[in-house]
C-alpha cells in the first residue's frame, strides 16, 4: 500500500513537534516506602519531523506505548523515548506523563488518616542519547493574609492557593520529597479530612503564620536550592483570593 506520510509535502517546512496527545494509559508510580501506586497516566509522545516528510507514523506511537512496561522510572521512560525514535526515525523525541499521585496523610490532632491527590507530571526529551528530565508538581496549600491580619481588629482573609514545582534533576527523586517542601512552606497545609480539633488546630496553626505570594515562593527557593539532586527550579505559587476577583502570583526560577 502507498506510504503517504513519506511522500513529500507541498510546504517544505520541519516540524518540531508531531505525534499523539491525552492518550490514557495506566501506569505504576514507585513510592518512597518501597511501595508502588497504579494510577492513571494522560500521555503525550511527539518527534521531530522533517521538512521532506508529509507526515509521520501515528500508529507507530501507540504501538510502542503498548509495548511499554508501565513503570514509571527514569530507564522505562528514557526506553520508551528511544523505542519512539527508532520506530519512527527520529532525531529528538519528547514524552510527557501526567498522572494524579495519592498520598496519606493524617490529620493534625485527631490523626485520622485520607488520601490526597496531587497532579504530577513527568516531562523529558531524548536527542543523541542524552536524557533531559523534569518532575512537576502542584501542590494545594493555605494562605493567610499579613496585611489583612496586621490591619484588622477581627481576623484575617485567608484562602487556598497552589504550589506548582517543576524541576530538573540528577539521580532518583521522589515525588514526596516535594511535596514535603511544598507543603511547610505555607501558612499551613490542607487535608483531604479533619474533624473539628484538627480544624481548630489548623486555622490556629495558619492565623499564626501569616503569608503572602512572595513569602511563600521565596520559602520553596530556599529548600530546592538546598536539595542535593536539583540543577534547576521553577516555583509558581497562586493564591486564589477569597476577597479579591483576581489571583496572586509570585514565580522564581533559578539555575543551580
Amino acid at each position: 500500500m502507498e506510504d503517504v506520510q513519506s511522500t513529500t509535502p507541498s510546504v517544505l517546512i520541519p516540524i518540531d513537534r508531531v505525534g499523539v496527545k491525552d492518550f490514557r494509559y495506566p501506569i505504576v508510580v514507585r513510592k518512597k516506602n518501597n511501595g508502588i501506586q497504579h494510577t492513571v497516566a494522560q500521555v503525550n509522545l511527539y518527534v521531530d519531523l522533517p521538512s521532506e516528510f508529509k507526515g509521520t507514523h501515528m500508529s507507530r506511537f501507540v504501538e510502542a506505548l503498548q509495548e511499554w512496561s508501565g513503570v514509571l522510572d527514569y530507564h522505562s521512560f528514557k526506553e520508551l523515548l528511544k523505542d519512539i525514535q527508532n520506530r519512527l526515525k527520529a532525531r529528538k523525541s519528547h514524552l510527557s506523563i501526567s498522572f494524579p499521585f495519592f498520598s496519606e496523610h493524617h490529620a493534625p490532632q485527631s490523626g485520622i488518616k485520607a488520601l490526597m491527590d496531587y497532579q504530577c507530571s513527568l516531562l523529558g526529551e531524548l536527542e543523541e542519547n542524552k536524557l533531559s528530565l523534569f518532575l512537576e508538581v502542584n501542590v494545594p496549600v493555605m494562605t493567610v493574609c499579613p496585611c489583612s491580619l496586621a490591619i484588622s481588629e477581627n481576623g484575617a482573609h485567608s484562602q487556598r492557593a497552589m504550589i506548582k514545582i517543576k524541576c530538573q534533576f540528577d539521580g532518583l527523586l521522589w515525588v514526596e520529597d516535594l511535596i514535603s517542601i511544598a507543603t511547610t512552606s505555607a501558612s499551613s497545609p490542607v487535608y483531604a479530612l479533619l474533624k473539628r480539633v484538627d480544624e481548630k488546630f489548623v486555622t490556629e496553626t495558619a492565623f499564626s503564620n501569616p503569608m503572602f505570594v512572595e513569602d511563600v515562593v521565596r520559602r520553596v527557593a530556599v529548600k530546592l536550592k538546598k536539595h542535593p539532586l536539583i540543577n534547576w527550579f521553577r516555583v509558581e505559587v497562586e493564591s486564589y483570593e477569597s476577597i479579591h476577583n483576581h489571583n496572586a502570583y509570585a514565580c522564581i526560577e533559578s539555575r543551580m
